[in-house]
């Protein structure tokens, strides 16, 4: 597939509604629980981590030199995204990307467990999709 410039409207709203969906799932299964398990925690942190694997597919064909590499939201994710991958939850460096844990959404660290709940993975979505909504929203279509 050719790196995409730009993303339809309908497109950018139709993943954010498939996301949507998947936290609302989430709560209504999370609301019946009396008590926090271990086994929930676990479950949370899979769940919430696989939907910034999530994220990064939706928009996977991004054009690098369009998102840039100063270490926004999209940096971000795909940083998240590649060290799940490849390192077993363990955060990594992209050594192409600046991201500075200080200036971060998530604030992880080279060498930190990656380990997400729902704030602060809705935190990373909601900036996530403002900056594919500014580098690659409809109003760049030719």
């Amino acid at each position: 597939m050719l790196s995409v410039k730009s993303y339809p409207r309908e497109y950018i709203d139709a993943c954010r509604a498939r996301l949507d969906s998947q936290l609302a799932a989430y709560r209504a299964v999370a609301s019946n629980r009396t008590t926090t398990t271990d086994a929930d925690e676990a479950f949370d942190v899979a769940f919430f981590n696989n939907l910034v694997l999530t994220l990064e597919v939706y928009f996977l064909h991004r054009m690098r030199g369009q998102e840039k590499k100063n270490g926004n939201p999209l940096n971000e994710v795909r940083v998240l995204a590649a060290s799940m991958t490849a390192a077993e939850d363990v955060m990594t460096s992209d050594p192409t990307i600046n991201l500075d844990p200080a200036k971060s959404i998530l604030g992880y660290a080279v060498g930190d467990r990656i380990a997400l709940d729902e704030e602060r993975f809705v935190a990373l979505a909601d900036a996530y999709f403002a900056e594919i909504e500014v580098k690659f929203g409809p109003h760049l279509a030719p």
